[in-house]
């Protein structure tokens, strides 16, 4: 079985219920997530050998967090143990209509900020492993933490393990300057990057021409001059970005474009009503990797992972509670969400 180590920090995630903004809360639901783990947990969902690395408190808290991860059969067996520091935690306010999303963070100085290269053997890591995911959100998080990622990857790269990056920058942790400085060298180690029109933008200063996704205009041509443009500056073997148009907070239309290194596939775009928005990039980027382990054609590798992040949309919580069989029914089907007997 194929066995795919993700990197980064899972986080305690407060929400009020329902729609209610956070100002009117008298109590908040308490689940986990983060980007690296939500695509663990989609790969171990998938039949996948999910390995997930990271640093958490030796609390009762930390120890939740562990549990939530192995109720779906990832491996944590690699996540570091401290005893004196706090877990990272963002505070989530769900959009409705007009109203954006809002997303808080409160993360400085957690258990994973605060992680030292000792905290991880990658040699032990990535013994037997295909695949090493990281995000651009881990490296912004410390200077430790910029360092690791990037020893992480060099070691993949050196032992001929694919090394995947989903952009994901985050203004709220760093600047566009320190992200670009750090991703520049970052890029030699990566074969995949997953990436939207705003990052590329933001962290590489390409800029996709003739798009709009708040007005809901999109170039399909435009966006693949922006993977060319990275593809030749970077030499990145594959690349996939995500479309997304926002009708409104409640209404968005979904795809991807993924470039093989010759060809250019495009999925089917999807109309969602959203139930969730926060974490449907990460079940794009676990499909695409489960696709690409699996050898799917091109076509089949961005209809399946635009399936499963389309799927996402429709799940509350961070996890893709989803398996393989039902991402493939949807990429199959009219996707109209009919009852099944």
């Amino acid at each position: 079985m194929e066995k795919i180590v993700t990197f980064g920090e899972l986080m305690l995630r407060l929400m009020p219920q329902g729609y209610n903004r956070i100002v009117q809360a008298n109590n908040f639901n308490a689940e986990f997530g983060g980007a690296e783990a939500n695509v663990a947990v989609s790969l171990a969902n998938f039949g996948m050998d999910s390995l997930y690395v990271s640093r958490l408190p030796q609390n009762q808290i930390g120890q939740s967090a562990l549990n939530s991860l192995r109720r779906f059969g990832v491996n944590t067996e690699f996540i570091a143990r401290s005893a004196d520091d706090r877990m990272g935690i963002y505070f989530l306010e769900k959009g409705a209509a007009q109203r954006s999303s809002l997303c808080i963070y409160d993360r400085k100085n957690s258990a994973f900020a605060n992680s030292s290269p000792g905290d991880y053997d990658w040699n032990k890591i990535l013994r037997g492993a295909l695949w090493l995911h990281v995000t651009g959100i881990t490296p912004a998080l410390s200077k430790n933490c910029a360092f690791i990622t990037l020893e992480a990857c060099r070691k993949a790269k050196e032992r001929g393990i694919t090394v995947s990056c989903d952009l994901n920058y985050r203004s709220k942790l760093w600047t566009k300057q320190k992200a670009r400085a750090f991703m520049k060298l970052l890029a030699p180690s990566v074969d995949v990057l997953i990436t939207n029109e705003d990052d590329a933008l933001n962290v590489f200063g390409i800029k996709t021409e003739h798009t709009d996704t708040e007005s809901g205009v999109i170039d399909a041509a435009a966006y693949k001059k922006t993977m060319l443009a990275l593809h030749k500056k970077f030499a990145f073997k594959k690349i996939a970005v995500t479309l997304r148009q926002s009708e409104s907070a409640s209404v968005n239309s979904w795809s991807g474009i993924y470039f093989d290194g010759k060809d250019f596939w495009t999925s089917r775009r999807y109309k969602i009503n959203l139930v969730e928005r926060v974490g449907s990039g990460d079940a794009f980027a676990a499909g695409l990797i489960y696709a690409l382990c699996k050898k799917f054609s091109g076509q089949k590798t961005v209809d399946f992972a635009a399936a499963a992040s389309a799927l996402k949309h429709s799940i509350d919580g961070d996890y893709n509670m989803v398996s393989a069989e039902e991402v493939m029914q949807l990429a199959a089907s009219a996707g109209t969400g009919r009852i099944k007997r």
